[in-house]
């Protein structure tokens, strides 16, 4: 239909229009995407075989639809991705507040325009993205502002009764005729302001203070809420909960694939920052980690959940940390080194909520013992595993004919078992990290032995991955300090720490 030819109520009744409502246009152009095999969804992944096609059926269903999942799950991004599925254009009454329909008004504006203008009446063409209204539930929220009110400014200028229906000023929800609202966190909104939704959801009418109003409205309303939301704050009401057809259960990445493909869709780099600093396979990795980790952890509340979000900030940093010890050092060129995450910690800090004992533990620590967890996972998806290395020497020794099995990490162990350190500054040159990497006995040989082709850049970071995963399983002593963090063998750094304690007793004693 060519919208700059129709500009009067009579050009677009002799077009041909037909109405339909808002459901009825989600739900035609969604078929049409689905036999055209279009995603109507993009950029939203792992939902393929779970939320997507949930949501499909709920559209093809013309059911209002609530979202229910933790945060971080992009349950406002499906609600906003809808308005792709509406006609590009619609006709309304031009002036109309609520979107009138030329061929069925409802406000008493557009039938006053309609009575008084006929075939003349003025037509406005709206954009499919003009059709979406969003309103973020909090307590301060009214009917007013859902709903609508009396507006005595507008009575008096007009000189009208408070008995005119033209008095009405309409809140957001009736602004979004022919349109999609969305809620966001729906059970923010106080019980008495929910019982205002029931008869637009059941009805589709509004009720505006004592007016014998019936407006029947034409809306697909989209809620989202968190479940823990109903024990922290408030709660859905049950009538409001029964009136919404169908509820959908969203979730976080079930794998480690899918998580990466998320951080590396929404993470916001800039571009000189990807021509400086290339950051590896494994790095992502370590960094999505820290998320799996985190909502299963003991100190992080699983109720309140670990958004996706926390991987993208700390990729985000990972990347700045790196870019800042290039600007320091005035570099051209660098990658992101396992040494740099401890610049991530900020970011998961801030995006986990703690359970009392991780209160207790402190949010610093819990975040370094999450990246600590995070590194002893992946380093057994490249290295053998050194707690079945250990098994094995245990195992070896029972028997005293079978020779006891090789450890592969015995070379490097053993340089630090002859007292020697190794310090890795924070802020080191590239060039200076790898001269100190190499210092350690078998350290090279052994990154070579599993990945020979690796160049010198990746072999490199492989090395200081051996010393990070050593640590974590406890064959070397790992310790950060102000600046630098510190490799040792255990038992010397152990029988330090005993030496200390030792001192302390004594002078206590003293």
């Amino acid at each position: 239909m060519n919208k700059e030819n129709i500009l009067t109520l009579g050009q677009l009744i002799r077009s041909g229009y037909q109405s339909k409502t808002v459901k009825e246009e989600i739900r035609d152009n969604l078929i049409l995407k689905m036999r055209q095999k279009e995603n109507p969804f993009t950029g939203i992944m792992g939902y393929e075989d779970t939320v997507i096609p949930d949501t499909e059926r709920a559209l093809l269903s013309r059911h209002n639809i609530l979202f229910l999942g933790l945060r971080g799950q992009a349950k406002t991004r499906m609600a906003r991705q809808m308005v792709d599925l509406l006609d590009e254009y619609i006709p309304t009454i031009a002036g109309s507040e609520v979107n009138d329909d030329p061929l069925k008004p409802l406000s008493k504006y557009a039938k006053d325009q309609i009575a008084a203008l006929g075939d003349d009446t003025p037509i406005h063409w709206v954009n499919r993205k003009e059709r979406y209204g969003e309103k973020l539930a909090t307590p301060d929220v009214s009917v007013a502002d859902l709903i609508g009110d009396i507006d005595p400014i507008k009575a008096a200028n007009l000189r009208l009764s408070f008995s005119d229906e033209e008095v009405i000023h309409y809140g957001i929800i009736p602004r979004s005729n022919r349109g999609i609202f969305v809620i966001n966190e729906l059970p923010d909104l106080q019980a008495r302001i929910q019982v205002a939704l029931f008869n637009i959801l059941q009805e589709g009418d509004i009720q505006i203070r004592g007016f014998k109003l019936r407006m029947p409205l034409d809306i697909m309303f989209v809620f989202t809420a968190n479940p823990e939301d109903y024990t922290n704050r408030g709660s859905i009401v049950t009538p409001l909960k029964d009136r919404i057809e169908s509820q959908i259960l969203t979730h976080y990445p079930k794998d480690i694939e899918t998580s990466l493909a998320i951080t590396e869709q929404e993470a916001e780099l800039l571009d000189i920052q990807k021509e400086k600093v290339s950051v590896s396979d494994l790095i992502k990795r370590l960094i999505e980690q820290i998320a799996f980790e985190a909502r299963n952890n003991e100190y992080v509340d699983k109720k309140s959940g670990v958004s996706a979000r926390l991987t993208i900030a700390a990729y985000e940093n990972a990347v700045s940390s790196a870019e800042r010890r290039s600007i320091i050092h005035n570099e051209n060129y660098t990658q992101v080194w396992v040494s740099d995450l401890q610049g991530i910690i900020p970011a998961i800090t801030g995006k986990i909520e703690l359970v009392y004992e991780g209160e207790q533990e402190g949010p610093y620590q819990v975040a370094v013992q999450l990246l600590d967890k995070s590194i002893r996972t992946q380093f057994v998806q490249y290295f053998p595993n050194p707690d079945q290395v250990k098994k094995k020497r245990s195992a070896g020794k029972k028997s005293t004919e079978e020779k006891e099995p090789e450890n592969p990490y015995k070379s490097i162990t053993r340089w630090f078992d002859g007292g020697k350190h190794l310090d890795l500054l924070l802020d080191m040159k590239d060039a200076n990290k790898i001269a100190a990497l190499y210092q350690v006995d078998g350290l090279y040989a052994f990154v070579k032995k599993y990945y020979p082709h690796a160049n010198a850049q990746e072999s490199a970071l492989l090395m200081e991955f051996v010393l990070h995963g050593l640590a974590s399983f406890s064959m070397i002593s790992k310790k950060t300090l102000e600046g630098k963090i510190e490799f040792k063998d255990l038992m010397g750094s152990m029988m330090n720490l005993k030496d200390l304690n030792l001192g302390v007793e004594e002078d206590d004693d003293f």
